[in-house]
């Protein structure tokens, strides 16, 4: 087999995936387009792997650890997202400022008729401190109460 073939799949997956970061608006499509480049990579390093009949299976073992690497990141981008959605009540990219540079201006909201959104989430209530409760007194007498 050519590896022309897995290397021409994983460079259209590649640039998949690049135009996804680029053109999407929504977090979550720019984690998925994200995942969608490193299942690239991977493919391109097990096709050179094979191709060069590497003794020690390089290319497999690195990419196992691009699998590794790939599910810590979806599960800390998801995990900073649900964060960014409960103080923020958006997950689009554009509406998010809060931690870019002060000086850029607010882009407007869209014009035209909007879907109807998920209600937006209660603000989380403060925890209240535990009061110790006190032992109710027992009706089977003690040891000690028995020998008086």
């Amino acid at each position: 087999m050519h590896a022309i073939f897995p290397v021409i799949l994983a460079a259209l997956l590649f640039a998949a995936g690049v135009y996804g970061v680029l053109a999407r608006r929504n977090t979550i499509l720019v984690l998925m387009s994200v995942e969608l480049m490193l299942a690239a990579v991977n493919l391109n390093l097990v096709t050179f792997d094979v191709w060069y009949r590497d003794q020690l299976h390089a290319g497999q073992v690195m990419a196992l650890f691009v699998v590794a690497i790939a599910a810590a990141e979806a599960g800390l981008g998801l995990a900073i997202i649900l964060l960014v959605f409960r103080h923020q009540q958006t997950v689009a990219l554009d509406r998010l400022r809060a931690l870019s540079d002060a000086d850029q201006p607010v882009p407007p909201a869209p014009s035209g008729p909007v879907a109807p959104g998920p209600e937006p989430l209660a603000p989380p209530v403060p925890s209240v401190p535990s009061v110790p409760q006190v032992p109710a007194p027992s009706p089977v007498p003690t040891a000690q109460e028995a020998r008086r």
